[in-house]
């Protein structure tokens, strides 16, 4: 399951490495709202054109399979930065301080490695693609920069889980409950109370 999460902050390198690097997680997974948004646009101009006109866009299938990389993979760092990935924690949930540290630390240890796997052989995957020329069925549109997004965005992930290893092991050295740079899960009550915060600070802004 997702469970909500928070990120702490103090003035340490690592949390300044986290705030630094977020900024770069953000815009990344902007751009892919922007292309999500783009394909919305796309669909319903083609939807009217094909309606209206009997003129599809040529070549519509062609840029939704091309753009599927960007939406699936421009905004993996962020989630992972967010703790907003599919993740089952009832083993988890019941640790606290040092040995959910631990064992978080060898989750992220086991994901690098994976991830570092996948890195090696997506980018074989756009090289071949790159030198053979190879491009869509109906326009002949080139596929390599869709397979290039995924190595790319891989190493952004890579470079995410690096800090959280670093963030984990630094928690597990100093025992400390509250580290920073990683995923918190908060409890129903935190939940609860950042909603209602939510809900609060409108009205307040209103009253004004």
């Amino acid at each position: 399951m997702s469970s909500p999460t928070s990120i702490l902050e103090d003035q340490s390198k690592l949390s300044l490495a986290d705030r630094t690097f977020f900024k770069l997680e953000s815009f990344l997974n902007l751009m892919g709202g922007v292309i999500i948004f783009m394909l919305v646009f796309l669909a319903t101009t083609n939807a009217l054109g094909r309606w209206l006109f009997d003129l599809p866009i040529s070549g519509y299938i062609d840029w939704v399979e091309q753009s599927m990389a960007f939406m699936a993979f421009l905004g993996i760092a962020y989630t992972k930065r967010e703790g907003g990935h599919i993740r089952m924690d009832m083993l988890v949930s019941r640790l606290h301080g040092r040995r959910l540290w631990l064992v978080e630390l060898f989750s992220s240890v086991v994901m690098l490695i994976i991830t570092v796997a996948l890195i090696y052989g997506s980018y074989l995957h756009f090289l071949r693609s790159y030198t053979l020329g190879d491009s869509s069925l109906d326009i002949d549109l080139p596929t390599w920069p869709a397979k290039l997004v995924v190595p790319f965005a891989l190493t952004i992930l890579a470079l995410r889980i690096m800090l959280q290893i670093w963030g984990y092991s630094r928690a597990a050295f100093e025992n400390n409950n509250q580290p920073v740079a990683v995923p918190l899960i908060e409890d129903a009550a935190a939940v609860a109370a950042k909603e209602a915060e939510a809900l609060i600070k409108p009205d307040l802004q209103g009253d004004k």
